[in-house]
């Protein structure tokens, strides 16, 4: 792959075929690296003998190198020009699912193509936000998405578990069913959104390494401790080569339904300046509303309807819209080659 120019001047050329992917933004190079078939001792060694070679270039102030311990397979396409988005938060409790339900309905009334992917095995909630809580059938070893009433598919872990009932699982079994979901038979589906889980485990790095998104997507809430977590989420998909298509500020602001007045229980603009303070684009904020909670509840999400809830919403799947038409792809390196100035 190409090198950035500062550090293709100082990584040796026998070295370079390993570099998977690269990436230097404010000083910090990441690194990914193909170590297949090097024994515990000679990876060490690579990896400090790049650290070296990268550190020394211009500019650079840190070294990161993530050693991959095989080779990565091509990425599975799940269907012919169907593209992968991330959503992700870092932390749990920001809304990440009820943000992904919504946007998925906007952009289906927007004549998108949807499917979602509930990854958040562990604590599924897709199919009562989407109203979508019938099994889903199989033929042969394909699972076939249950269309929910507001024209997108879904298939979650919440419609193969009894309700109530906990999923103990290891970390083998929930990236296998998390495969299973990606691969189902989802035809003529072009945009397939993943809620992903908070953190960034397990069901993450597969999720981003074997299937390769085209972009994701952070949420937060406009608080300190939430915004520190969607900055580790940020870095994990800066790591292994997703693109940032932006930020989103969720919680933000509520108005009392007495008297009108306004008040930020979760702070204010958190979110928006962290986006800008990282190089990245801010989507737009959703406010903290009761009708957003009830309609979720019942299966009925606010961009199914109108109103200034379902506008927060529609704004937001619009930008990701525009991001998907101006031709964006799945990535080769960290960042996709999307600059600071593209992503603002």
């Amino acid at each position: 792959m190409a090198l950035p120019d500062a550090l293709q001047r100082h990584i040796p050329a026998h070295l370079a075929p390993r570099i998977r992917s690269a990436r230097l933004v404010d000083g910090v190079a990441n690194l990914v690296v193909d170590a297949a078939g090097l024994e515990r001792v000679e990876a060490a060694a690579l990896q400090a003998q790049l650290e070296r070679a990268a550190g020394a270039a211009e500019g650079v102030r840190e070294v990161r190198v993530a050693l991959m311990a095989e080779r990565a397979e091509p990425p599975p396409q799940p269907a012919p020009e169907q593209r992968i988005i991330a959503i992700g938060s870092g932390k749990g409790g920001v809304g990440k699912s009820t943000l992904t339900a919504n946007l998925a309905v906007a952009l289906a009334r927007m004549g998108r193509r949807v499917g979602v992917v509930d990854a958040d095995i562990y604590g599924p909630s897709q199919p009562l936000l989407l109203a979508a809580e019938a099994r889903p059938e199989a033929e042969g070893q394909q699972l076939i998405p249950v269309q929910s009433p507001h024209g997108v598919a879904l298939l979650s872990m919440g419609q193969l578990v009894p309700a109530g009932k906990a999923i103990a699982w290891r970390g083998a079994m929930v990236t296998k069913a998390l495969g299973q979901m990606i691969e189902a038979r989802w035809e003529d589906t072009e945009l397939l959104l993943v809620d992903l889980p908070p953190g960034t485990g397990d069901v993450q790095l597969t999720m981003l390494q074997k299937f390769r998104p085209a972009g994701a997507i952070v949420v937060s809430t406009p608080q300190d401790l939430a915004l520190i977590d969607a900055t580790r989420a940020l870095d994990l998909f800066h790591q292994v080569g997703v693109p940032v298509i932006g930020m989103v500020e969720n919680m933000a602001g509520y108005a009392c339904p007495h008297c009108g007045e306004l008040s930020d229980p979760f702070g204010s603009g958190g979110a928006e300046s962290a986006a800008l303070a990282l190089g990245e684009r801010f989507l737009g904020r959703v406010p903290l509303a009761l009708e957003i909670r009830t309609a979720s509840d019942a299966g009925q999400p606010p961009a199914a309807g109108d109103g200034p809830q379902a506008e927060a919403f529609r704004a937001i799947a619009q930008a990701l819209a525009d991001w998907l038409d101006r031709g964006h792809a799945p990535s080769t390196g960290p960042g996709g080659g999307q600059g600071a100035a593209e992503r603002g």
